[in-house]
């Protein structure tokens, strides 16, 4: 198994690097550590460029990637990747089919508070047309990442699709022999899917995934409840080594990432990475 990590030479790429080193060494992984350059200009520009200029720029996003190469712990298996591409994204994506990569790394951006999610542009980006799973690591992640993924977090819904999402974090959790948690959020506000008396019918979604597991599967079911999506997930305990892993908006192109309000209010508080699966054909 092949993980890509968008790396640029700022904090958030060292935080993309740092999670993407303890997904590999959970899920028994190697990184692709890709830079990806903005391709050779169609037309000549009429402002003066510095003779030699896109030879300088190469030479240091290669310095760029020795050292990101540097970061990744020696137990981790890494090789690394200077692209070229109008889009930063699409220059990732080419990367995943060219490398046949299951995941797409990237950190957080740099204006968010330490320990929460901030999404940049490339990152938007992705999680408008990537086609296959996006880690997102918390900004800081690079100061204290665990050495393994310790849990998996699986946070479903009451519509189509959520049995694609338990499918997508059962085959994880099995890979790496993680304990897996379902998650259903029942909020208070009235204005939410999930209101007043949804809680009766949070718990009949989990049972209901529950029962079409792999029998002895290590699986916890837990409904989290608050005044609203943001003050339920901050109710439930996070460790270390958690991940939160969530489906995308049914308003997805199939095999598309498409992050739904609901996730989206997820990333605002959660502290742990998030992992945003892309929508299956069959969902409607």
């Amino acid at each position: 198994m092949r993980l890509i990590v968008g790396y640029q030479a700022t904090p958030s790429g060292a935080d993309g690097i740092a999670l993407g080193a303890t997904l590999a060494r959970s899920l028994q992984a190697s990184l692709d550590i890709a830079l990806v350059l903005p391709q050779e200009r169609p037309v000549p520009s009429k402002a003066p460029v510095e003779a030699g200029y896109d030879d300088i720029l190469i030479d240091q996003a290669t310095e760029w990637l020795a050292e990101a190469l540097k970061m990744v712990p020696e137990d981790v298996e890494a090789r690394t990747h200077l692209l070229f591409d109008e889009s930063f994204a699409q220059g990732l994506l080419d990367c995943v089919d060219e490398c046949q990569a299951y995941m797409i790394v990237v950190g957080a951006a740099g204006d968010g508070l330490l320990g929460r999610h901030s999404i940049g542009t490339v990152t938007s980006d992705l999680l408008h047309v990537a086609h296959v799973p996006l880690a997102l690591a918390p900004r800081g992640y690079r100061h204290s990442p665990p050495q393994r993924i310790r849990e998996i977090t699986c946070a479903i819904g009451n519509r189509p699709g959520a049995a694609e999402l338990v499918d997508a974090a059962t085959d994880l959790s099995v890979t790496a022999e993680l304990p897996l948690r379902l998650l259903s959020l029942v909020s208070a506000d009235p204005r939410s899917a999930r209101g007043p008396g949804g809680l009766a019918e949070a718990e009949e979604v989990l049972r209901t995934v529950q029962a079409g597991l792999p029998e002895g599967s290590d699986v916890q079911l837990r409904v989290a409840e608050g005044s609203g999506i943001e003050k339920a997930v901050s109710s439930l305990d996070w460790h270390d080594g958690d991940v939160l892993m969530v489906g995308s908006s049914r308003l997805a192109q199939p095999h598309r990432l498409f992050l739904g309000s609901v996730a989206a209010k997820m990333l605002r508080v959660v502290p742990v990475p998030m992992i945003v699966v892309p929508r299956e054909a069959g969902d409607e």
